[in-house]
């Protein structure tokens, strides 16, 4: 059926700062400028972003459960 994503394809493991920014409805600069200052978790790889789909499907999963989920609090959290 067109328009529905295929339950079957595999999830991809890693997205570009701009995929994320995407998802998450905000400007590139914006996710660049959380990410630099630690308040969004990535991986550098030589000079190049990727975010982990992994923290994004978390991030999703702690809001709906608890409510308000701050990036910056939920590094920390991570990190501890």
């Amino acid at each position: 059926m067109a328009g529905r994503p295929n339950s079957d394809a595999v999830q991809p493991r890693f997205r570009s700062v701009g995929e994320t920014a995407d998802i998450l409805g905000m400007s590139v600069v914006t996710l660049y400028r959380a990410i630099h200052s630690g308040q969004f978790p990535a991986i550098k790889i030589r000079g190049r972003f990727v975010i982990p789909a992994r923290v994004i499907d978390e991030m999703e999963s702690s809001a709906l459960s608890v409510g308000l989920v701050d990036a910056g609090d939920f590094v920390k959290t991570r990190a501890s």
